[in-house]
């Protein structure tokens, strides 16, 4: 008795079975137009790279688009320009004891300082010094470097002016030194300070030495370029540093410039971009031996492995043309996708081959075109459901991730779904129309490089008349079948896979999101020497945090409720949102309480000399400003504050005041290491914000960190990955059910697929990879590629008839199981060159490319096949008869045609209109 579900799963299959026919059929007639045509396509969408733009900038790409974060940066830097570029370096002694603070040391300090300060770099001809570049601080000394004062520079050698003559005559340098400033003033400069009992500075292991230049960047194709600026960095800074050993006695330095990040990560990413090259090499190779015989000749198919390549060009050329015409961008991290496109490539080629291979019916020699194209429409219609499931599950889990709100992953996901969409078409049409040609040729007896040439030998035809199962096809109908499908290899593997679900529970329930951008840089660098030495000499406090108030008149009336403005950030250090205590000027810095400070004391008789209220303050808002100005000039009594305040253009009206504070150390400790608590952060960010709009008594406010933006980011990757991945794996069950058209197999394709997701995130835990901008991307990616292994399995099951649940099982392991572990095995491949990678991105992408490539096998090999065995449906109505019931070979065949849609008019070589 026929059911609803019976007919459509019946319509389904029929409909999919007969549209691939048809493909097949005309791709087998016509094999040289198909690649004429998918040639032409490729280069009318190749008109899209008219459109090519790149983009490098990172505000641009991992910078989430439309959130308060990027809202609040740009209303902040319209008040408070960043506009600075530093070079820093961290200087410290070769010499016994370890003091940087020696005369000696003091000396070639300051002789390494007047290097840098007097090099001239040549750029497009013209000559610049520190001086022509430098942010200007409005200093004024006198010194034997003409305008070095006037530079912004972070340093103790400033005590002596910058001048070697004044140090070289100084007597009594530490009397110099401790004249800097409070202790606090000198640790923040100073690295392992040592004091005494009277807070008077004895020693130090470490000095800082810092150069600001103006920034003067362009952007040129979607590039931030700086040319000049990073031409004084290459030229003068970065040369004098890496010379310091040979050129001074007594010093060593750990450093860092501006462009040292894109330096370090944009040559490890070029160097390791031939990784990928190898690993194209590895899987033509390893396609070229399990396509068909090693030696060329009859029965080799080199020729097919390199079809697949050029598939796999085809659908990246398309897909990069098609998606630069809808005007998406191409970010650095798109150049992951020819690696992906390659992984999913290769699969779809062994499963056409597979099919391929199992629809020949007569001996290769008696095979006439006719024949072929008929094979040509059964292979497709054999195989096209199962590249069909994994194309469009593939597309919609990348479709679903563009719509991030990171700008990088959105474009990558398009570019993603694009071109796996035409990955697929390509495979079904132009790898098919080479196949069909590559057979023409062993039909022929024509050698693989030379087709024109005809074999002298004849063909020695032994494979048959029929297709007969390989050694791996063997396996898994023999031995591989017999043993998970016994009742003690059933337990087992429900065993197995449960202690295996849980440990990926445990690990997912343990990934946290963090900041990896000291992962991107590679190991031996000069960079990760300067971290650790910031680390260990100036370990962060917290981080740093403004409240921004406008609008002058609001200001001015709420100059007493502003200047009391500590009393409200006191007590939140031990709860959200961890403001430090406002106890010192590091942790807390208010230009209104210091400016009412210095009135009480000293009143404004050297400020403006205004009249004072009763309330201490300037009785009108122009004389507020007035003595604001003076107090917050950079030679006034409140210097320390010149930053802190934003004037209009002609200064005759204040915009914005900045109140800096400070969080506590965000931190925890996992595998041993002290690192960023995402969440904590998150946490801070969000009840800062709510802390705020509650000041409902103050003027306009808003808090501003450059470190909210990087978490605003930890909580749209949080969200979106768990989110993402959800709408993904239920978008694959719904794809699947309506390509597989069964609702049980779906089911447990689904949660085959939903299960291989937990266990990434748990291996991700264990191999500590954590969740980040580079790691989401994969998992949004495995989605796609974890289904491809048990979509190809189930699918065929389906279509093994038969009521013993096992024996389906055994004959669907048999026909498609080879294909599929191919298939992983040439990505497996792949990947494993990649594991010699030194560069960030291609570690994490190998290294979860093969937790997903191994995770998918086994769950599409073992556990789907003992899942269907237990709990499978009933075959397609259409059905392959099981083995035993057919009486002979040509039975088998004769039901075949009516079974995908062909009919006996076409298979003799007639159109395809009836």
């Amino acid at each position: 008795m026929t059911t609803c579900t019976d007919a459509f799963e019946s319509k389904v299959d029929g409909a999919i079975g007969s549209f691939f026919s048809k493909l097949g059929l005309y791709v087998g007639k016509n094999p040289k137009k198909t690649i004429v045509l998918s040639f032409l396509l490729m280069a009318i969408c190749g008109i899209g790279f008219l459109r090519w733009e790149t983009e490098n900038r990172e505000a641009k790409l991992w910078v989430p688009q439309g959130t308060t974060a990027q809202a609040e940066t740009e209303m902040y830097e319209s008040y408070f320009s960043t506009s600075s570029r530093f070079n820093t370096a961290i200087v410290q002694t070769n010499q016994d004891g370890g003091n940087v603070l020696t005369k000696e040391s003091l000396v070639e300090a300051m002789q390494l300082h007047k290097e840098i300060a007097t090099s001239v770099a040549t750029i497009d001809g013209a000559e610049y010094t520190l001086v022509d570049l430098c942010t200007k601080a409005g200093g004024a000394c006198v010194s034997s470097t003409e305008g070095v004062c006037q530079c912004l520079i972070t340093s103790i050698l400033k005590q002596w002016n910058y001048d070697l003559e004044i140090l070289q005559v100084d007597e009594n340098i530490l009397d110099t030194l401790n004249a800097y400033g409070s202790r606090e003033d000198l640790e923040a400069v100073l690295g392992g300070a040592v004091f005494d009992d009277s807070n008077v500075l004895v020693s130090a292991e470490a000095m800082v030495l810092s150069y600001f230049l103006e920034e003067r960047m362009e952007v040129v194709d979607g590039t931030e370029q700086d040319p000049i600026n990073e031409g004084w960095e290459g030229q003068v800074f970065l040369k004098a540093m890496s010379s310091v050993e040979e050129d001074y006695e007594t010093l060593a330095v750990d450093y860092f410039a501006a462009r040292s990040f894109s330096d370090e990560f944009g040559d490890e990413i070029t160097s390791d971009l031939s990784l990928v090259q190898v690993s194209y090499i590895v899987a033509f190779l390893f396609l070229g031996a399990n396509m068909g015989k090693i030696k060329c000749g009859p029965g080799s198919r080199w020729t097919m492995a390199l079809a697949a390549l050029i598939t796999v060009g085809l659908s990246t050329g398309a897909g990069f043309g098609a998606s630069s015409g809808f005007g998406l961008f191409f970010g650095p991290v798109h150049n992951l996708l020819p690696f992906i496109l390659l992984g999913i490539g290769v699969d779809d080629a062994f499963v056409i081959v597979n099919a391929f291979n199992r629809e020949r019916k007569v001996a290769r020699s008696a095979e006439s075109n006719e024949d072929l194209a008929t094979r040509s429409a059964r292979s497709l219609a054999r195989a096209g459901t199962s590249i069909t499931v994994t194309s469009a599950t593939d597309l919609v889990a990348f479709a679903i991730s563009s719509a991030s709100a990171l700008p990088a992953l959105s474009s990558f996901c398009a570019y993603a779904a694009v071109a796996i969409f035409f990955l697929w078409f390509f495979s079904a049409t132009f790898f098919t129309a080479c196949l069909v040609l590559d057979e023409r040729r062993q039909r022929d007896n024509r050698r693989e490089c030379l087709v024109c040439c005809t074999r002298k030998n004849p063909m020695e035809d032994d494979e048959g008349d029929v297709f007969e199962e390989d050694l791996v096809s063997r396996y898994f109908r023999n031995y591989h079948a017999p043993a998970i499908l016994s009742r003690a290899g059933k337990v087992i593997v429900l065993l197995f896979f449960s202690g295996l679900i849980a440990f990926g529970v445990y690990g997912a329930m343990n990934l946290s999101v963090e900041d990896s951008t000291r992962s991107f840089i590679p190991e031996g660098s000069y960079l990760q020497d300067y971290f650790a030495a910031s680390d260990e000499f100036f370990p962060s406090k917290g981080i740093d945090l403004y409240f921004v108030f406008e609008r002058g008149s609001d200001i001015y009336a709420s100059r007493t409720e502003l200047a009391d403005l500590e009393s409200r950030l006191s007590g939140l250090s031990e709860m959200p949102p961890y403001i430090a205590e406002p106890v010192s000027e590091e942790a807390y810095r208010n230009v209104v309480s210091g400016l009412s400070d210095y009135l009480t004391e000293f009143g404004s008789g050297a400020i403006g000399n205004v009249t004072l209220g009763d309330d201490g303050w300037p009785l009108t808002q122009a004389d507020f400003l007035a003595v604001l100005k003076e107090y917050a000039a950079f030679d006034g009594p409140g210097a320390m504050y010149a930053q802190d305040i934003a004037l209009t253009e002609d200064g005759t009206s204040l915009e914005a005041i900045r109140v800096k504070s400070q969080y506590v150390q965000l931190t925890k400790v996992s595998r041993g290491k002290v690192m960023q608590d995402a969440d904590r952060q998150i946490e801070a960010m969000d009840a800062t914000r709510e802390l705020v709009a509650s000041w409902d008594d103050l003027p306009s406010a808003y808090p501003y960190s450059d470190q909210f933006i990087t978490i605003e980011g930890f909580k749209i990757i949080q969200r979106e990955l768990f989110l993402n991945v959800g709408l993904a794996i239920l978008a694959v069950g719904f794809i699947v059910t309506l390509t597989v058209a069964n609702v049980i197999t779906s089911l447990l394709i689904t949660i085959n697929v939903a299960f291989c997701i937990i266990e990434i995130l748990g291996f991700m835990y264990a191999l500590g990879i954590v969740i980040d901008s580079v790691s989401v991307i994969n998992i949004v990616l495995a989605v796609g590629l974890s289904v491809d292994y048990s979509a190809h399995v189930g699918h065929c099951f389906m279509v093994k008839g038969g009521s013993d649940k096992n024996n389906r099982v055994v004959e669907a392991l048999a026909d498609i199981g080879a294909a599929v572990m191919s298939g992983a095995l040439s990505t497996f491949l792949a990947v494993a060159v990649l594991l010699f990678s030194s560069s960030y991105v291609f570690e994490i992408l190998s290294k979860q490319f093969a937790i997903t490539v191994g995770l998918g096998v086994i769950h599409g090999l073992i556990l789907l096949p003992v899942a269907l065995s237990l709990i499978g449906p009933r075959p397609f109505a259409s059905a392959e008869a099981p083995p035993e019931a057919a009486s002979s070979e040509e039975e088998k065949i004769s039901t075949r045609p009516k079974n995908i849609g062909i009919t006996r008019h076409e298979e003799s070589g007639g159109d395809d209109s009836d």
